[in-house]
């Protein structure tokens, strides 16, 4: 019967269907092939980056601390999250992952996030107490026509650079439902929000309007950070 049905069929469209056959799988073994063989190269590549990134800020940020004579611990757990730097006398945790911040404060951690572009040497401005900061001279790796990370954070958020708080909270809602990942975004896009944010804050409604050049050689205590109950961002993550 079978038989008998195929041999009804017009060659043509045997011959269509078999070749359609074929392609579909070397198109399938090309495909397997490729994350096979070429997305991991990729993604070592951008591991690689990542972490010369990360043990830069390590190095830059070990250096300021040691600079200013604060004593600190590396790779500290806090809870189930273990950050890169803690200062226990401070009590004050460092880390270079949005969402480890995020988590840290909701627990009622006070944390600082080390953005990708800042150097070691603005660390002081983030931190919760005085400090005298070195006499380093100028910074050969910063360029002085280079763009100001926190002018950067405010227009990630699309907002003004005299916004206040409000503003700033409110934008940062708004774009967070365009790049959650849960939303139709990408996990890049919503890492530059929650770093935005973490900057933008510390700088909004008459925050220090100083930026990590040219900055004074002694800094008074920085602006207490009241508003400890953020907006969510993790989506239940």
């Amino acid at each position: 019967m079978v038989v008998e049905l195929i041999g009804a069929v017009p060659p043509w469209i045997l011959i269509g269907v078999a070749v359609g056959g074929v392609a579909s799988a070397l198109a399938a073994v090309v495909f397997y092939l490729g994350n096979r063989f070429v997305a991991p190269s990729v993604a070592a590549a951008g591991e690689d980056q990542t972490s010369a990134g990360d043990e830069r800020r390590r190095r830059e940020i070990r250096e300021y601390l040691s600079a200013i004579d604060e004593r600190f611990r590396e790779d500290h757990a806090l809870g189930e999250v273990a950050v890169p730097f803690y200062l226990p006398r401070r009590e004050v945790a460092i880390t270079f992952d949005a969402h480890d911040y995020f988590r840290l404060e909701g627990e009622g951690v006070y944390t600082v996030l080390c953005e990708h572009e800042m150097p070691g040497r603005g660390l002081g401005r983030r931190l919760p107490f005085d400090v005298i900061e070195p006499d380093w001279g100028p910074d050969p790796a910063v360029d002085p026509g280079g763009p100001d990370p926190v002018a950067a954070a405010f227009a990630e958020l699309d907002v003004d650079r005299d916004a206040d708080a409000d503003e700033v909270k409110r934008a940062y809602r708004e774009r967070v439902k365009e790049t959650h990942p849960d939303q139709g975004g990408d996990e890049e896009s919503f890492r530059r929000v929650r770093e935005a944010y973490a900057t933008a804050r510390n700088h909004a409604g008459g925050a220090s309007e100083e930026t990590d050049r040219g900055r004074p050689a002694a800094r008074s205590g920085r602006t207490d950070r009241t508003d400890r109950t953020d907006p969510p961002t993790g989506f239940g993550r």
